[in-house]
């Protein structure tokens, strides 16, 4: 049961989304779908998650045959706008009619930026928010097939590529446009068989708590909610399975760990996100963090700090009843009232973040004093919408909790 449905629906937006084509076994579809845009083609990986399979040999021997010719870039870790400008200067003159990502949420972030800039030629740094030359971005983009390998970011559903720089000095930015959507994203949960438990557990925390705060954003739609919602129940149900890839169950495991990580990029480019993505920003930039461990080690703390300043200061709040069912949800406990059920999600995170062993942030460097700049960088777009504005010292003591 999901929290009560409004008397009154309020206006809402649903922006572009791509072609979803979800199933096992839907890699097969691939060489066609790329027919569909023509025969230049430029393939983003990693370094070895997929082009060490027997699937990337059938693709390249799928598109020999039909023709095509074919271009093949790696990105490794997250993307930096140097990589970017680097591939698009490479590449570029070679008419590219479609960029082919396969991999996690950096391949298809990159992938993202790169088809966005092959014809306009440009530097990314030319659109990249907060930290570029603010122009418009005018287009067009070549046409996008986006192939996830893990499930967390649901980067293929959303329109801005995130990329950084590293260092005391850096910076983790999003080129957002509606125009960088994918044309397709094809997601085959079969996909995810032999990714190591560490990045199930990474990414699916990732996943988990992009669902949670799409559903309490200030955003938020009835339609947001549902598939935050659908994305939540199919975590619970499968999450475990999948991340014991020896689970007799760990095959359905993945295809609820894949559709929740599309439900989460499709909710999250409608209703926006909260505190914990907002830290996430400065986190990644000034330390070498892993997208998903900021979440896994974060969103307990995070959402703790949430529901007792709603206590405080909203009592009457919506995000405190969506909290709520979701402590149901997640802790099992059906019964449970409103109060004692977000206390019981917090509870549930934080076994979560301790069975799956998180790292704590001072793994990665990050220190007491660094706090302070930490939040100083965490109030850019996720924060806003946040369920409600958190002061810099409750932003502080999260982070203080997971030094």
């Amino acid at each position: 049961m999901t929290a009560s449905f409004p008397e009154r629906i309020d206006a809402f937006r649903i922006a572009r989304l791509p072609d979803i084509r979800f199933g096992s076994g839907s890699i097969q579809l691939l060489p066609g779908l790329i027919a569909d845009y023509g025969t230049s083609v430029l393939m983003v990986t990693g370094r070895r998650s997929f082009v060490a399979t027997p699937r990337w040999q059938a693709l390249v021997a799928a598109l020999e045959a039909q023709g095509a010719s074919w271009h093949h870039v790696t990105v490794e870790g997250e993307p930096s706008p140097q990589r970017v400008d680097a591939i698009v200067a490479e590449h570029r003159a070679h008419a590219i009619d479609v960029v082919v990502a396969i991999g996690g949420g950096s391949v298809l972030d990159a992938a993202k930026a790169v088809a966005g800039l092959l014809r306009p030629g440009n530097s990314v740094m030319d659109h990249l928010e907060g930290v570029g030359h603010d122009l418009p971005y005018r287009g067009p983009a070549v046409p996008l097939i986006a192939v996830p390998t893990t499930a967390g970011t649901g980067s293929e559903a959303t329109k801005n590529a995130v990329l950084s720089v590293q260092g005391s000095d850096g910076f983790k930015k999003s080129f957002r446009d509606e125009r960088l959507v994918a044309a397709v994203a094809l997601v085959d949960p079969q996909l995810l068989a032999g990714c190591p438990k560490t990045q199930i557990a990474a990414n699916g925390m990732d996943a988990f708590t992009q669902l949670l705060e799409s559903y309490v954003s200030l955003n938020a739609s009835p339609a947001t909610d549902a598939l935050a919602w659908s994305g939540m129940q199919a975590f619970c149900r499968g999450f475990w399975s999948a991340w014991q890839a020896n689970h007799p169950e760990a095959e359905q495991g993945y295809g609820q760990i894949a559709y929740a990580s599309l439900m989460s990029g499709i909710a999250l480019a409608q209703a926006g996100l909260g505190s914990v993505h907002g830290l996430a920003s400065p986190l990644g930039a000034f330390f070498p963090i892993p997208h998903g461990t900021v979440c896994g080690t974060l969103v307990a703390e995070a959402t703790e700090v949430n529901v007792a300043a709603l206590r405080q200061r909203e009592p009457h709040a919506a995000a405190l009843a969506k909290y709520a069912e979701a402590g149901r949800l997640s802790s099992g406990e059906r019964e449970l009232s409103d109060s004692d059920a977000c206390d019981a999600l917090v509870e549930t995170l934080r076994e979560w973040t301790q069975r799956l062993d998180m790292p704590r942030l001072g793994a990665y460097g990050m220190q007491r004093d660094d706090i302070e700049r930490v939040v100083a960088g965490a109030r850019g777009g996720s924060m806003k919408t946040n369920p409600l504005v958190l002061t810099d010292a409750e932003l502080g003591s999260l982070l203080e909790r997971r030094l």
